[in-house]
């Protein structure tokens, strides 16, 4: 497999992660400390895309028989990238509508999260399946480094960047900001999908399954619903926080928008050594050993990132920062590679979105329970602080317990139970249109 490819497979992730990078870590905080909009309401927006994420495994296994132009990922990945622009640059706009008339703006609100969301599923799930197709097993965890040591590149740079244009924030400063990113990232997805996926020429799949039957598929082996579920809770722990970060620095710390925008460069910085230091290790020891040690440490992480908090001892947040950040890395690197290594020839698409299910739904279950856990407790205890420190301490929980599935992981078992339970289905599918 040629670099050029594998770089130009990371070109199209830093572009789908470009869409997220002003929403998740400038307009999340404008929303609740500017507009002073529920933490509540900004969650669910944020949280409403991962609502559709279901249609991942539609979408993925859609686009294994159904290939258009001869291409079987390209258009649904460009179809993904208009709307996650689209409504990425929409968001601001709606998100100042809802302050100035909250029920006139919510209907735009709904459009702008929720295009954004539905372009995330139709880019996410095409594109892993065209990695994990062009890069085979033997270059998948080298293309799984590579494509998230871009992204998190893209994601520090866009980080700087935003934070430059909003020295001197102004709501015309925060436009032209949305403006620039997703435009910038529609122009270098598309580029790096130009000629990148080979027509299929090969006549399309006559097999038709039901949406049911795609999920029995997935749900059809131990080793899958195992895998799902250690997924939703590791990805409550890493990302259930997206949304409430920078307002915990905001309201315990007093930190001005210019230095909590930074903090996204900050995490996305010590992110990116562990992603660089994952595949020696997983080569030594195995990807599930990696997957541990990246886990215990994002566990540690936020456990200090609430001590920092209940304490009111600043210093100690960026040193935690820097640690969940790391193991974040290792725990990404080493848990992506794994991911992709869970598919059956045939059933890519459909089992990247199962995949991608579990991702979205993490999202969903972290962001929601993160926002309302710290609007409740703030009201409940009168002080906003506990709220933080509680969300923080039970993400924490959450991926000690996912640590405790992962010895019972296995890809090689996964692959035995899953292929039988695949013919079979298919073999029922065959019969039915007989």
């Amino acid at each position: 497999m040629r670099w050029t490819t594998i770089f130009r497979l990371g070109l199209i992730n830093v572009a789908v992660a470009l869409t997220a990078v002003p929403i998740e870590s400038t307009l999340n905080r404008i929303m609740i400390s500017e507009l002073r909009l529920p933490a509540s309401l900004v969650a669910l927006l944020i949280a409403l895309p991962y609502a559709f994420s279901p249609v991942q495994i539609w979408i993925g296994s859609f686009s294994d028989r159904h290939p258009l132009l001869g291409l079987r990922r390209t258009p649904y990945t460009i179809i993904g990238l208009l709307l996650c622009a689209g409504g990425s640059a929409l968001s601001p706009t709606a998100a100042f509508a809802m302050a100035e008339n909250f029920w006139l703006g919510l209907p735009l609100g709904i459009l702008a999260f929720g295009a954004w969301g539905m372009g995330f599923n139709f880019a996410t799930v095409s594109y892993l399946a065209l990695a994990t197709e062009l890069s085979g097993e033997e270059y998948r965890a080298r293309t799984v480094g590579v494509m998230w040591f871009m992204l998190i590149v893209g994601v520090i740079i866009a980080g700087v960047s935003l934070s430059r244009m909003l020295r001197d924030y102004t709501p015309d400063a925060l436009f032209t900001a949305f403006y620039v990113v997703c435009g910038v990232a529609l122009l270098i997805g598309i580029a790096a999908l130009w000629r990148l996926e080979e027509r299929d020429r090969a006549p399309r799949t006559p097999e038709r399954r039901s949406f049911a039957q795609m999920i029995a598929t997935v749900a059809g082996t131990p080793q899958a619903r195992l895998f799902f579920v250690y997924l939703v809770l590791l990805l409550i722990a890493i990302l259930g926080q997206d949304v409430l970060l920078e307002p915990f620095a905001a309201d315990v710390f007093g930190a001005p928008v210019e230095v909590t925008t930074r903090y996204t460069s900050i995490w996305g910085m010590a992110l990116l050594i562990g992603l660089l230091v994952t595949s020696p290790i997983a080569r030594r020891r195995g990807k599930p050993f990696a997957a541990a040690i990246g886990g215990s440490l994002v566990a540690l992480g936020l456990a200090l990132i609430a001590a920092s908090g209940f304490l009111n001892i600043p210093a100690i947040f960026i040193p935690s920062l820097i640690m969940f950040g790391f193991g974040s890395g290792v725990s990404t690197a080493a848990n992506l590679s794994l991911m992709l290594d869970m598919t059956i020839p045939g059933q890519i698409g459909a089992f990247v979105g199962a995949w991608g299910v579990a991702n979205s739904m993490a999202r969903l279950l972290g962001t929601v329970l993160s926002g309302v856990t710290r609007d409740a407790l703030t009201n409940l205890l009168d002080s906003r602080m506990l709220g933080y420190v509680v969300v923080f301490s039970l993400q924490a929980v959450a991926m000690v317990i996912s640590l405790m599935l992962l010895p019972r992981i296995s890809a090689a078992r996964f692959r035995e139970e899953a292929a039988p339970s695949a013919r079979e289905l298919a073999a029922l599918a065959g019969e039915a249109q007989g």
